[in-house]
């Protein structure tokens, strides 16, 4: 192989990347778990014979795929052990450029949970990358119809409580730094004008950081719940935090009194936080630490 086309390989896939990333982490709902699919797909890519590949595009997604289901077998195992609450991984949706291939929302990536690995694959591939079911059908080895029964399925399953898309508002980190104060500090007052009547917090610790076990639902409990932790880490604003979007959403992320680094993504609706996903696993937030760092 020459060095040019060795240089074609790798521009080819650079390219292709963001939207192989987006397809492998809405699969895994991990950005580990999808880079390591990516870096293996990467190398699939060297070795086969590049001129006979009709559609680079479509080849590596279906590789990507195929990697994807092998790895959610082990993935599911370790899915129906986890403590508490699981989130998948937050990620930055900051670049601009990135948007809409990182166009991932929590609320999505917990719907598509619900599904079997070959209905999310027909699903993301069809749906989402609109694949044809007879590319479709050499992605997941079945035939284009079992396909395409595949996709009508997870359509049904996703129809039944189809997830809500966050509003996009201009007061929306506005909003996420006023949530963040007045929870640190525990101003129920100013909590009570910001979250909704039937506000929803979720919080995945993963059994290596506080959070608690199950969703907290209502405006009650919610305030409640913020206001003892408010109190019982001194009402103080952590030093060390930042505005950011994670998964699209308006998000903090901040060390807290624990030295735990943590992320708070709100959901808006109607003007009011409707819904606030916490991930304090360790394993899930190591990856944001340089964009704490370089604030």
């Amino acid at each position: 192989m020459t060095a040019r086309t060795q240089n074609q390989e790798i521009e080819s896939f650079l390219h292709l990347r963001p939207r192989l990333f987006a397809a492998a982490y809405r699969m895994l709902g991990s950005v580990s778990d999808a880079e390591d699919i990516l870096q293996e797909a990467f190398l699939r890519w060297q070795g086969v014979d590049q001129a006979q590949v009709r559609d680079a595009t479509g080849y590596l997604i279906r590789v990507t795929t195929r990697l994807c289901l092998d790895q959610l077998k082990s993935a599911r195992a370790r899915r129906e052990t986890y403590p508490g609450e699981w989130l998948p991984e937050p990620i930055l949706t900051e670049d601009p450029a990135e948007l809409l291939d990182h166009d991932v929302t929590v609320a999505l990536v917990l719907a598509l949970e619900r599904l079997s690995p070959l209905e999310r694959a027909a699903f993301l591939l069809h749906d989402i990358f609109d694949g044809a079911y007879d590319d479709i059908a050499q992605a997941l080895e079945r035939s284009p119809a079992a396909c395409r029964q595949l996709a009508t399925r997870a359509r049904r399953k996703l129809q039944q409580d189809p997830p809500k898309t966050p509003e996009k508002t201009e007061q929306g980190m506005a909003l996420a730094e006023a949530f963040f104060r007045a929870s640190k500090t525990g101003d129920t007052e100013a909590l009570t004008r910001m979250l909704s009547q039937d506000v929803q917090l979720i919080s995945d610790g993963g059994g290596k950081a506080i959070a608690a076990l199950n969703p907290i639902y209502g405006l009650d409990r919610v305030l409640r719940l913020l206001e003892g932790i408010a109190r019982k880490n001194g009402r103080k604003i952590p030093s060390d935090w930042r505005l950011c979007q994670l998964n699209g959403m308006p998000a903090i992320l901040n060390r807290d009194a624990e030295d735990v680094l943590e992320t708070a993504a709100i959901e808006i609706r109607q003007g009011r936080i409707a819904r606030i996903y916490v991930t304090r696993n360790p394993d899930k937030t190591a990856h944001l630490s340089d964009a704490l760092a370089t604030q």
